[in-house]
């Protein structure tokens, strides 16, 4: 995969791109971080690439000529032997869709994504119509710009690419992944301060240890999203599950 963002601050990304998982994916030749500086595209003297809105109003509107000449300037990524990859062009707003798992998944089936970090008041709207293919938002909440944004949503994708975690496993049984929060962990010791890991976990049988964690699984999504099952068809036995957990919840 091919991941090119788009900013006015290139440098917010060095140390991101460089570490931990994003680091070692890119290290392993997995995906291809780039970083390009929009400005470098602008077409006037004094390299502006905002200006006054139209209307009146507060604050500035990103133009759309850079961010136009900085998207068509971008290698073309193709593999071996196929056609050129036409890129997802994504907008980074707080107007956009919100991000989940679910998109992450989408997304990493793609060759080649480009982020658009912007600042300012807004975008000109036809970078919106004629450029990008998504727009983003990580919550219902205003950044200061773009790129942080954007690291989120370039983390949560780049891991789900086969090879970048150690155990594949990992991605699968995230919360989200499998509709429900994940299950809770432990390792050892066994005992710390009176304080015990369940028995089943240490019983060594693997089919009533799995029972075990989607039986959990259940319970902290009930407890803490219950959004999150919503439409969800349960299994009789997950129907089970949610009769003792509301019985749980009545005895206390």
């Amino acid at each position: 995969m091919r991941i090119d963002v788009l900013t006015l601050f290139p440098e917010m990304f060095d140390g991101v791109f460089s570490s931990s998982i994003l680091g070692k994916a890119r290290d392993k030749g997995i995906v291809a971080l780039n970083t390009v500086n929009f400005r470098d595209y602008s077409n006037n003297k004094h390299n502006t690439v905002d200006d006054y809105p139209y209307g009146g109003g507060g604050g500035m509107v990103l133009k759309p000529e850079p961010i136009f000449a900085a998207v068509e300037n971008l290698p073309i990524h193709q593999e071996d032997g196929q056609d050129p990859v036409k890129p997802r062009v994504i907008l980074m707003c707080p107007q956009g869709e919100t991000f989940t798992q679910k998109k992450a998944e989408e997304l990493s089936n793609e060759q080649h994504l480009v982020f658009i970090c912007g600042h300012y008041e807004g975008y000109d709207e036809r970078i919106r119509q004629y450029l990008v293919t998504d727009e983003l938002s990580i919550g219902d909440y205003v950044l200061t710009g773009g790129e942080l944004p954007a690291m989120v949503v370039i983390d949560t994708v780049v891991r789900l690419l086969p090879g970048v975690l150690g155990n594949e496993m990992s991605a699968v049984t995230d919360s989200f992944s499998t509709g429900l929060l994940e299950y809770p962990h432990y390792t050892r010791p066994a005992k710390f301060r009176d304080w015990d890991v369940p028995e089943m976990l240490l019983s060594g049988h693997h089919e009533n240890v799995k029972r075990w964690r989607r039986k959990e699984s259940l319970f902290r999504t009930l407890e803490r999203r219950p959004d999150l099952l919503e439409g969800r068809e349960l299994s009789k036995e997950e129907k089970a599950w949610v009769v003792e957990w509301k019985g749980r919840k009545q005895e206390e």
